[in-house]
């Protein structure tokens, strides 16, 4: 039988460039370079014998890949798709399972606390989801909604009455109105709280260098602890801050001096004090105790279990990431220096937090706990009456 003649193949300078890049990388798929090589090998003029001599591979293998390149330029050279192997498990299955991952095991009569992929794996079986399944397959199919049900973490169920009238008055400060009136430019807001026992370990750390990271030593000797009380300016990213050797009323009230006792506080129309509800500053003796003191003072309380609405705390996660740890202070002298020099630099540049909880974020965050509330209940019921 007569043979085909070999297709002819032309090449432009983009096909060639990436061609030749393909048939010379080093980390070029083996399967992908010689098929480049073949392809060039025919731009040359080679013959589909001449190449399969020089390639290595058979002349059925060159003909194909040159025929494929002359028909459909470089994505001719891709493999095509293949059916594969069908699947094992149906989509069905696998919605089954993620449902099941989704509900606490002890609502479903198993004496866990939270789910393991093979636990799944087990429970799926058991149940008749499927005659066999591994705990390989059971992590791939929740990787793929990011379902962790062996994670857990603490939360608290808001239970406070007053709740949502006392975290809308902490938004409205921080979006700038009080009582639905708008903060005129002589009113401002201070996010106050304090750190407490930040400890002197009396060993300090070693340097890093090449190749090799700062050691800090494992062991410690304990030098004292302070206690490091911050104001935060919300809407001028100021901070003021003091270290006393414990929290208190005093120690609080030395903090409010301290800010009230200059400009712009000491002759503002009103100065916000948002608090939470520690022992420092709970309560209306403590709203007294500061009116007294400084009568341009109004002090406003986060609800109970809301301490995150308090902007101070975030600048309390830059100190414990930036200046706290790890711990290598060797005395209580060496903690209040570099907070003291941490504030300066902190003010020097900062930036109002980009705070984006409002009013609106809270009543979808009530609304969905009261759903959640209101089915626990339910369900609760129906197991009771069951």
């Amino acid at each position: 039988m007569p043979v085909a003649a070999a297709r002819p193949i032309v090449l432009t300078a983009s096909e060639r460039h990436r061609l030749k890049k393909a048939a010379r990388g080093h980390k070029t798929p083996y399967q992908v370079r010689m098929r480049a090589q073949v392809v060039l090998h025919a731009a040359g003029g080679r013959s589909n014998a001449r190449t399969a001599r020089e390639t290595g591979l058979h002349v059925d293998t060159v003909r194909r890949w040159r025929g494929r390149f002359a028909a459909q330029g470089m994505s001719g050279l891709a493999d095509r798709e293949r059916s594969g192997r069908p699947p094992s498990f149906s989509a069905l299955q696998a919605a089954q399972l993620k449902a099941l991952a989704c509900q606490l095991p002890a609502e479903t009569g198993v004496p866990l606390s939270r789910w393991s992929c093979p636990d799944l794996a087990r429970e799926a079986v058991e149940r008749g989801i499927a005659a066999f399944l591994s705990a390989s397959t059971v992590r791939r199919w929740l990787k793929d909604d990011a379902i962790k049900p062996w994670q857990h973490r603490s939360w608290i169920f808001i239970t406070g009455s007053g709740f949502r009238a006392g975290a809308a008055r902490v938004l409205d400060l921080y979006a700038h109105a009080w009582q639905g009136e708008p903060l005129g430019h002589d009113e401002y807001v201070i996010s106050a709280d304090e750190k407490t026992s930040v400890q002197a370990h009396c060993h300090p750390s070693l340097a890093p260098g090449q190749a090799r990271a700062m050691r800090v030593n494992h062991t410690y000797g304990r030098g004292g602890a302070v206690a490091y009380l911050a104001a935060y300016d919300v809407h001028h990213a100021q901070v003021f801050g003091r270290t006393e050797p414990r929290t208190g009323i005093v120690p609080f009230m030395n903090l409010v001096t301290q800010v009230m006792s200059q400009e712009p506080y000491a002759r503002a129309k009103r100065v916000f004090w948002i608090v939470d509800n520690g022992s420092s500053h709970r309560g209306k003796k403590a709203v007294d105790r500061l009116t007294a003191a400084y009568p341009n003072a109004v002090l406003v309380h986060t609800p109970v279990h809301a301490s995150w609405l308090n902007q101070v705390e975030i600048y309390f996660s830059v100190v414990q990431r930036k200046v706290v740890s790890p711990n290598d202070f060797t005395d209580l002298a060496q903690v209040g220096d570099r907070l003291r020099v941490f504030e300066d630099r902190y003010n020097a540049t900062a930036q109002p937090f980009r705070w984006k909880f409002t009013t609106s974020d809270l009543d979808d965050l009530l609304a969905r706990l009261d759903r959640h509330t209101t089915d626990h209940r339910e369900e609760s019921s129906a197991t009771l009456a069951a």
